[in-house]
């Protein structure tokens, strides 16, 4: 459980640097500061349930589509919380496309570096038992 909601605060601390980054860079990504907090808790449960299913349909259909899947995903989800929240605004199709970089790749860098300060007196004391 405690894997779990570690993992969760995770995602949504990564998918919320993501959008504020792509709002601050892109002129056509807009979101109000209520309709944040509701996009960043959508946008992350879509993403959850439809990665699920686009790994299960590319593993079963086209393989090759495996490497992709976190992308296509962020793109759905982002597709999915600006038709359902009034909040987050995205217009244009290079917005569209560069959002969805930008968000994906802040949750990699995010999901990659953040664990390792969070985590840094832990991952240190195994270090010094292995030792």
């Amino acid at each position: 459980m405690i894997r779990f909601l570690a993992r969760m605060s995770l995602i949504l601390l990564a998918n919320a640097a993501g959008i504020i980054i792509a709002t601050v860079v892109l002129p056509g990504f807009t979101i109000n500061a209520i309709g944040f907090i509701t996009s960043v808790v959508l946008f992350t449960t879509v993403e959850l349930m439809f990665e699920r299913f686009a790994v299960k349909v590319a593993l079963r259909y086209v393989p090759a589509l495996h490497g992709g899947i976190a992308l296509v995903t962020t793109f759905v989800s982002l597709l999915l919380t600006n038709m359902w929240t009034s909040g987050l605004e995205i217009q244009g199709v290079s917005t569209w496309l560069l959002a969805s970089m930008i968000v994906w790749l802040t949750v990699v860098i995010v999901g990659t570096v953040l664990p390792m300060v969070l985590f840094k007196d832990i991952l240190q004391k195994d270090e010094k038992e292995d030792a």
